[in-house]
């Protein structure tokens, strides 16, 4: 009998460890429909598809791309407008501006948004839903396979947040949101 119940324990306790690994706060069903309808509101205004707003790019770093676009706007989704980060990612290492001002599409890697929520989203971290696109508008995923989007690496040492993290609101250039 004892056997037995040291099975069931040790069962159990992997199978609550399995939950907690798939119960991550990012990456869900959910967080890639939002992330969808996002994209979508992001086409619609023209911060990413055909025909999108160009800026002239400068130089970045990792982990996000040698090259940059990064727009300030707002954006509303399922009923709530909010601010909206969107930062375009170009690469490979070693590209410059003439060649992504030459072809654009080509040099594009990643499209990676911040969009603040409602409020009570996840109010340790400003309430910022963050995602990772590739072009086609598909979630990129970490080496894990988990979709990037929601509540990217929170609680993790690296990550989305963890980087923010140090930076006032969670944003390097928090001027340019008038101190929301």
């Amino acid at each position: 009998m004892k056997r037995k119940f040291t099975a069931i324990l040790a069962a159990t306790a992997l199978a609550g460890g399995a939950v907690l690994a798939q119960d991550m706060p990012f990456g869900t069903d959910t967080d890639a429909d939002y992330a969808a309808q996002l994209w979508s509101q992001m086409e619609d205004i023209q911060m990413v598809g055909d025909g999108m707003v160009r800026s002239f790019p400068y130089e970045g770093i990792a982990p996000h791309g040698m090259m940059l676009e990064t727009f300030y706007t707002t954006a509303t989704v399922g009923g709530h407008t909010g601010d909206l980060i969107v930062k375009r990612n170009y690469g490979p290492e070693g590209v410059g501006v003439n060649e992504v001002l030459a072809d654009p599409d080509k040099h594009l890697g990643a499209v990676t948004v911040m969009f603040r929520r409602e409020a009570g989203y996840d109010s340790d971290n400003a309430d910022w839903f963050w995602a990772k696109y590739l072009p086609d508008g598909s979630l990129d995923k970490n080496p894990k396979g988990m979709r990037l989007a929601g509540r990217v690496a929170k609680g993790m040492d690296a990550g989305c947040i963890a980087c923010h993290s140090g930076a006032e609101d969670y944003v390097f250039t928090s001027d340019h949101l008038g101190g929301n």
